[in-house]
Parts: structure tokens; sequence; C-alpha cells
């Protein structure tokens, strides 16, 4: 049979590599997934697949045999890995120069402070003395590994400040202290960037988080001005064109009381804050990632309605309990405009399973309709009457 077109290689099989795939069905454009276990999420989409642990170069270079490019669902590959498949004449998107800063909290650090980008006060410390020398309150993370509020203490004192070190003794990880930061709000910037240099910019969101994990986001963000959403866009654009990103950066930023921005971490593949693309922009975080790594033409990330609002379906206290998509006819029926995206993942407490959107002129019946659904699936509202 004939080649159509490229292959991409994918690596890692979460949610992220499972949304690539309806827009790589659209674009002809052949995926080639390496998941870490059989049955997970994006292997229950895409055919062409290996089970294999992405922190093996064998396995690495099996997966990538033949494609045009790879790609990642997540950003924890080792950095020599990559470098051996770009000597490989693999087009690693983004490449192991761009994609070390969102794996190290502290090279990022250290490479926004080089760019005059914006950032909390910031120092790495090696011990509890340090920290104190730093100044409490405080926030520690962990310079690799940390996802959706794992890797991150809020530290008042010197007894909060061992059980970060701990981890780092057995981990073999940095520790990075920030000061913590007076903010009125979270925003994410998100921006795609394709090898040959087009960028395309979406809507600064407003981001609400939930036990470390995003929980809810707006685009736009409501009542945010016209000058801060093109200082956080305008960053966002400085920081993928500075550090050669292909593909979707998404920014998380800080709005603080006194009406600045501060960056808070970067992230170098599709982007929870960004699933609102879906339904609520002319061209998906998802169809764009596609087209910068492939360096495709980028569409455009102009919104549909005015308002867009996602919510995350989270596993709630009774997870485990019935089936996700036993809340399909409460939910549509209710709302024929919602859009539901599941994950295909086990229900646990706290887990992120799925997301819904909605999309509209009133932000108030956004939040409102997206609220239910989410929590219909959640099983808040179960017992509720109509």
């Amino acid at each position: 049979m004939p080649e159509l077109a490229p292959t991409l290689a994918v690596i890692g099989g979460g949610q992220l590599a499972r949304m690539m795939a309806q827009p790589a069905i659209a674009l002809g454009l052949p995926l080639r997934l390496l998941a870490e276990a059989e049955g997970v999420s994006a292997a229950q989409v895409i055919a062409d697949q290996l089970v294999g642990d992405y922190r093996d170069l064998a396995t690495l270079r099996r997966v990538t045999a033949g494609c045009a490019a790879v790609t990642f669902d997540h950003e924890h590959v080792p950095t020599e890995h990559l470098h051996a498949l770009e000597a490989d004449g693999i087009a690693v998107r983004p490449g192991p120069d761009a994609l070390v800063y969102a794996q190290d909290k502290g090279l990022m650090r250290e490479k926004l402070g080089e760019l005059d980008i914006p950032c909390p006060r910031n120092a790495i410390v090696g011990s509890v003395a340090e920290v104190e020398e730093f100044g409490f309150p405080c926030v520690l993370k962990t310079t690799r590994g940390g996802y959706d509020g794992k890797g991150v203490w809020v530290v008042c004192s010197a007894q909060d400040a061992i059980e970060p070190f701990d981890v780092a003794a057995r981990t073999g990880v940095r520790i990075l202290a920030e000061e913590l930061v007076d903010f009125r709000r979270e925003l994410s910037a998100i921006v795609a960037r394709s090898p040959s240099g087009q960028a395309a910019a979406y809507p600064v969101v407003q981001t609400t988080q939930l036990d470390g994990i995003c929980h809810e986001v707006i685009a736009p963000a409501p009542e945010l001005s016209e000058t801060l959403a093109g200082q956080a866009q305008q960053l966002a654009l400085t920081v993928a064109g500075e550090l050669g990103v292909t593909g979707i950066l998404a920014v998380e930023l800080f709005e603080t009381v006194d009406g600045r921005i501060l960056v808070n971490e970067l992230a170098m593949r599709p982007h929870n804050t960004g699933h609102w693309t879906q339904d609520g922009a002319v061209t998906s975080q998802f169809e764009n990632h596609l087209r910068a790594v492939m360096d495709l033409p980028l569409g455009s990330p102009a919104p549909r309605a005015r308002w867009s609002v996602m919510v995350n379906i989270l596993g709630g206290p009774d997870a485990g309990v019935g089936r996700l998509y036993d809340g399909f006819p409460h939910a549509l029926a209710r709302d024929p405009h919602l859009r539901v995206h599941l994950y295909g993942k086990e229900l646990r407490p706290g887990r992120k399973v799925g997301h819904v959107n909605t999309y509209g002129e009133d932000l108030d019946d956004c939040l409102e309709r997206a609220r239910h659904a989410a929590a219909w699936f959640r099983g808040d509202l179960g017992n509720e009457s109509e």
C-alpha cells in the first residue's frame, strides 16, 4: 500500500495523545503511538502502537523508525535520548534543546531570567536552612517530575520544609524555592509555533485550580485589560521564539494584585487550559500542534463565540461505582449544545477522566451549563430531580 502521508510518532498514551487522533484523521496524518501499557487512553483510538518504556532508547528507536517526526504527550523522555533520535535523522518536535526547559523547572527559571521574562523570585535550595534564608512563607517544587500539584509544597516553617528534601533525597532531584505570589487569579497564554517560525496566539484564559489540578477555564479571561492580554500573548510568543519551541506552548501565569503578570510554569504540548479550543476555536490546540510539528500552515486560533468554558470531570468520592457513559442521557438531553470529551480512563477519586465544553454569548449561562454537566458525570447531582 503506498504511503499517503508521512507518519508522526507520539510518545505517551494519555488523553493528550488521544485527543490528537481526531484532527490527525481529518488531516490524513498517520499516528504511531508509544504507550506505557495496553489499553491506556490513547491506545484505545490509535491502531498503530507499541507498548514500551519511553526511558529506553531502543524502544524509542523502534517506534520512530520510518517516521518523519516525533512529538509528545508528556515532557519526561530523557533529553539524551531525544538528542540520539535527532542524530538518527528524526525531527524531534519540540526539540530537546527547547523541551529541557519544560522538563526542569530550575533550568526554566534560569533561562527565563536571562531573557528578562517576569517570574516570581526564586532560587535553588539545598537544605532547610537555605529555605529559611530564602524566607517563609514560600513554595517549594521538585525541579523535575511534578505535575497536577504533585511535587509542590507551600511551606510556612522549617518543619514544613522537611518533606520536600526527603523526596529530593529519594529521587535525586533538586528543590526550587519560589516566593508565594500574592495573585488575583491564574491565567494561561497558549501559542503554536512551527519550525518555519509561523506562530499563532490563542486568547488568554482564566484558570481555576482544585487541589492542584486545573478545574475550570474561561476563554477569554473576564475583565482582563487589552494591555495585559497583549502582554501575556507577546510574552508567550517571545518565549516560544527564544526557546525554539515547535508545537503548542502553554505559559501558565499569575496576574498579581498590583496588575503584573508573572510566569508560573511552561508546558510544550497541548495543555489542559487549551481544551476549550476543541469546540470554542476555529482551530483546536490539538490540530495546530499537529500542523506545527509537521510544518504545515497554522490554523486560525480565533474564538467561535463570545465565551467558552471548560470544566474538568474529576473522579468523585464514589469513583468506581457506575460508568461515566451513564451520564450521557441526562447531560445531553438537558443541554443539546454541550460538548463532552471522555478519556477512556477508569474512575478514581480526583482523577481527570474527561471534560465538558460550553460556548455562547452569556458567560453565566456557559458556566452554569458546564458546571452542571461536570457535576452530573462526577455523580454530585445524581439524586437531584429534574
